[in-house]
């Protein structure tokens, strides 16, 4: 039996993988979590930080969901869940403002805002209340990759358009000044944001045409 079931536990870990991460991506097919896409993708800095807080608080707040899936009475449920998302974004927050005090004030209030966001509830109430702990985790985890890895994208295209440089905590990679090249502020501002992710969309989505019409 136990030969029989570990090649469906890794399929069905795959498959949770392949949903969270481009499949059903969080932005580009659920267009979830856009908020901290034009607020936080100005730096790739600020959008890995903030991909890392979201994994911590998805992935910690799947697993205590789903353990405690069929204690929680149904009228409170999502009070309930609410209440273990905040405790985690506070944790992270916290963490934050002691060991990397720069970085919580140019995340300011974004990460407290992790506890309203779509993406933290949605799975929450849509996986980690109906499926088994391990499930849930993989699928918290899947997803917060899925979210930082398109955050990062639209944060690399908007620095090194925006800025003409790419400085990755404190540690400048390249720079396109020294070549002559004018910055476009725009991308700097909240339109850049709109026009990369709506263009990462597109190209994302071509490639994944029966992904979100499957689900």
């Amino acid at each position: 039996m136990s030969d029989n079931s570990a090649p469906g536990q890794k399929l069905k870990f795959r498959e949770i993988f392949a949903d969270g991460i481009y499949r059903i991506n969080p932005i580009t097919t659920q267009v979830l979590g856009i908020c901290s896409c034009l607020a936080v993708t100005n730096r790739v800095d600020n959008a890995v930080v903030m991909g890392g807080a979201l994994i911590f608080v998805i992935a910690l707040s799947n697993l205590l969901v789903s353990l405690l899936r069929k204690a929680i009475p149904l009228r409170i449920r999502m009070v309930t869940e609410v209440a273990i998302i905040a405790t985690f974004v506070i944790i992270f927050d916290q963490y934050l403002k002691a060991y990397s005090w720069e970085m919580s004030k140019q995340l300011g209030p974004y990460v407290g805002l992790i506890i309203t966001n779509c993406i933290v509830m949605g799975r929450a109430e849509a996986f980690a209340i109906q499926n088994p702990p391990l499930s849930a985790v993989f699928d918290g985890i899947a997803n917060g990759i899925g979210y930082s890895i398109i955050l990062i994208l639209i944060a690399l295209v908007r620095e090194i358009v925006g800025s003409g440089s790419l400085i990755i905590f404190g540690t400048q990679i390249f720079s396109l000044l020294e070549f002559g090249y004018t910055k476009n502020l725009l991308f700097v501002l909240a339109p850049g944001a709109f026009f990369t992710t709506g263009f990462l969309m597109w190209v994302l989505n071509a490639f994944n045409k029966n992904g979100g019409e499957e689900e």
